[in-house]
């Protein structure tokens, strides 16, 4: 079994997108196994996405990610870091499949809904980075 992160970015709350969101992972046969709405202030968003520390995109992606509350998961299921990533889409929007979260509902490159790992090892950070191991049902 694998697991991973996904998160409901503050976009995706504000326009009333939790439901949505989860209802797709469910009917995907992705299983929730932690759940819960956190609101990020900037040094935790920071810390999050400590690896785009020296992108040009990280203090705006960081003021949005600290802007409203979250919702963040962790998923499971066979395959569940691919099949998570192409239920999500592109993190382009615009070059999202027909279907997918992001063409369906986001509205630029960062107000794109969801956030995904995108490898095992990247998983296991995010995951840790917010759930303890007695806060995930296995």
């Amino acid at each position: 079994m694998e697991y991973t992160l996904s998160i409901i970015k503050p976009d995706g709350v504000s326009r009333g997108l939790i439901g949505e969101v989860i209802k797709r992972f469910e009917e995907a046969g992705i299983r929730i196994a932690a759940l819960k709405m956190l609101h990020l202030n900037k040094e935790e968003a920071e810390g999050f996405y400590a690896v785009h520390r020296d992108k040009p995109f990280f203090d705006s992606l960081t003021d949005f990610m600290s802007s409203g509350p979250i919702v963040v998961m962790v998923l499971e299921g066979e395959d569940v870091i691919g099949r998570t990533r192409r239920l999500i889409g592109a993190t382009d929007y615009r070059k999202a499949e027909p279907g997918t979260i992001r063409a369906d509902f986001a509205t630029g490159i960062e107000k794109n809904i969801v956030h995904a790992s995108d490898a095992p090892e990247t998983a296991a950070t995010e995951i840790d980075y917010f759930f303890s191991k007695l806060e995930i049902s296995l």
